[in-house]
């Protein structure tokens, strides 16, 4: 456009012609709903969803990978926005762009989502959840060692054949919806989630975790709670130079100690069991040591709500200089607050209960709702750290909240100082309004209502026989009275 040998007099004409039709694509490929890639982008490294070199997503697409996957974790972070929606909001900024048309459909951004590849998710999780640690303030217990904490739950998904055949209940005789067992393992100073293992019921959540061991590092300290502290765990945790502390089912008798190390402090030896575990392989199982030395630490819990009064702790870090048994105490409870993670998950992003109709595609949307936590986190961690304010006091929803109205804010802006100053305003914001210091604050496993007083549709709709109404009822108990019935 800017070389017109044949129209030399139009040249000064058509060039700024040129530019803006330049500056109008490029603003067309980088649309998407309200600009989170601006946002987020620093936390995922450019390389993800890269474009196909042949077949699928080779060809240049308005809902191509990059785009398709902002557009998944806009929906994240809406949990109630449906795919319809989002074809409103990328027709509205294409009519603002000047871009081409969109058809009124979501058939066509449905087939981008199952397109996508699945094997780049985690590589998103990773990148997240590291951005979201390198903001968190680091923990000085333990010698300052990396916390990790591992801990498992379950989705519901719609009943179809598809999630039925990947997701079959553990009794197959009984009405039950395919269920996705999940292994997640978070990180205790920032509470990101840094990797997962997803399966079956009939998978038990050691061979999940078993799953996860590749992203443990040397000198790293795991907590789990009861279901983790087995002596294949803590063995296996050791080989790899690991170590563990959390609760047991074995019953730490005082009696068979090796050794005393305080008060309600000791050394206790524990034995392999004769039968291999199931959820290893032979070679694994060989491989373990014949007996392990661990710490076992009894105390007792005084915040009100806990539902374990006194609580027994079993650790390999048997130093008890390096590591008192104060801070193994302190570790462990902070876990409680990963628990409230989970919460947030699935109830805030409202993950508890997914529609999609393909295993793939659950497993999809399960990491989509993991990465939009780190993200949240990511930006409570630097609200955190530039004002000075303890995380745990970051209210979750807050910040989830405030992210939805200021990144509208931050979208319509032109200018690039004035939405660092939103950005500014938005950290301040979750800062100031900090969730009340609550120290021991019960938190029961109950709900005040129940959601609905409907029978559950456990039969097939075919099949399904309403419960009668009243009339019916008095009429019927009238009846078998007269003996008519």
């Amino acid at each position: 456009m800017h070389h017109t040998p044949f129209f030399s007099a139009w040249r000064a004409q058509l060039a700024p012609s040129g530019s803006r039709t330049a500056r109008v694509l490029a603003d067309l490929r980088a649309c998407t709903l309200c600009q989170l890639e601006a946002r987020f982008g620093s936390c995922l490294p450019a390389t993800l969803f890269p474009k196909a070199p042949e077949k699928q997503n080779s060809r240049d697409r308005l809902y191509t990978r990059w785009r398709t996957f902002w557009c998944l974790l806009w929906q994240s972070l809406n949990p109630q926005a449906t795919g319809r929606e989002v074809v409103r909001q990328l027709q509205a900024l294409f009519q603002l762009e000047g871009g081409p048309s969109l058809s009124e459909e979501d058939g066509a951004y449905c087939r981008a989502r199952a397109r996508l590849p699945l094997s780049e998710f985690p590589k998103a999780l990773a990148a997240t959840a590291q951005a979201a640690g390198q903001h968190a303030t680091p923990l000085n217990w333990l010698q300052g060692r990396p916390l990790k904490v591992v801990d498992g739950s379950t989705l519901t998904l719609p009943d179809t054949p598809k999630n039925r055949a990947a997701y079959p209940p553990v009794q197959a005789s009984l009405p039950h919806f395919p269920m996705l067992r999940l292994v997640v393992l978070f990180s205790l100073g920032s509470g990101a989630l840094l990797a997962l293992a997803q399966g079956s019921l009939l998978q038990s959540e050691l061979s999940l975790w078993g799953l996860l061991l590749n992203q443990l590092a040397k000198g790293e300290v795991v907590v789990g709670d009861r279901g983790f502290g087995n002596f294949v765990v803590v063995a296996l945790l050791q080989t790899l130079g690991v170590d563990f502390l959390g609760r047991s089912l074995r019953r730490g008798d005082g009696r068979r100690r090796t050794r005393r190390l305080g008060k309600n402090d000791w050394l206790l030896v524990w034995k392999k069991g004769p039968c291999p575990s199931p959820w290893l392989t032979l070679a694994q199982w060989v491989g373990l040591p014949v007996e392990l030395t661990v710490r076992v630490v009894r105390g007792r819990c005084h915040q009100k709500g806990f539902r374990v009064r006194q609580v027994t702790l079993v650790t390999t870090l048997v130093d008890p200089q390096r590591y008192p048994a104060r801070e193994l105490f302190e570790a462990y409870l902070r876990r409680w607050r990963l628990e409230m993670c989970l919460d947030d998950l699935k109830t805030t992003l409202q993950l508890e209960m997914r529609r999609s109709h393909s295993p793939e595609m659950a497993q999809k949307e399960v990491y989509a709702r993991l990465i939009a936590h780190n993200l949240v986190r990511w930006t409570m961690a630097q609200a955190a750290l530039q004002h000075g304010v303890a995380l745990e006091r970051i209210s979750f929803k807050g910040t989830l909240d405030a992210l939805r109205q200021f990144s509208h804010a931050m979208s319509q802006t032109r200018s690039s100082k004035k939405r660092r100053a939103l950005w500014a305003e938005l950290l301040r914001t979750l800062a100031a309004d900090l969730v009340p210091a609550r120290p021991g604050r019960r938190e029961p496993r109950a709900v005040r209502r129940k959601k609905n007083k409907y029978p559950r549709l456990n039969l097939p709709r075919r099949h399904f026989q309403d419960h009668p109404k009243r009339a019916v009822r008095r009429t019927r108990a009238r009846l078998r009275r007269l003996g008519l019935m």
